[in-house]
């Protein structure tokens, strides 16, 4: 197996990812997720089934309108285990606001069975790594 087709691969089930969640394409999201898959975030760090990945999709308080990822990087670490690095630019509708985002992301992927599936992901809004861009809190 050489690396740069299965890079290609794993680059194109990242961005199928994206486009599920862009046409809130459930069946897809759930397909490319492992049960369970840990995600970290903005707000915490949580687990999600891939059954409850579809009513996560129906109930999501935005909408991804659109989404450029740049700066892929690519390791595979064995045969079945890869981890996927980017940068991306989201462009949402929030509470009917429209809402640009600059984030650092990542994925671990898993092969099983012959189907590369999502096990990780976070993402990390990028800015400042000691919160000096964010509003100050009152002391």
């Amino acid at each position: 197996m050489t690396m740069e087709p299965t890079a290609q691969e794993l680059i194109g089930l990242e961005t199928q990812y994206w486009e599920a969640i862009k046409h809130k394409d459930a069946e897809t999201a759930r397909r490319l997720t492992d049960d369970e898959c840990i995600v970290a975030g903005a707000q915490g760090v949580g687990h999600i089934e891939r059954d409850a990945l579809a009513d996560m999709m129906r109930r999501a308080p935005y909408t991804l309108d659109e989404f450029d990822i740049d700066n892929i990087e690519v390791r595979l670490l064995r045969n079945d285990v890869a981890i996927v690095a980017y940068k991306i630019q989201e462009r949402l509708t929030v509470d009917g606001r429209s809402v640009m985002l600059d984030a650092a992301d990542s994925s671990t992927w898993i092969r099983r069975d012959g189907q590369w599936r999502c096990a990780l992901h976070t993402e990390s809004i990028v800015g400042d790594p000691f919160g000096r861009d964010r509003r100050q809190t009152p002391r």
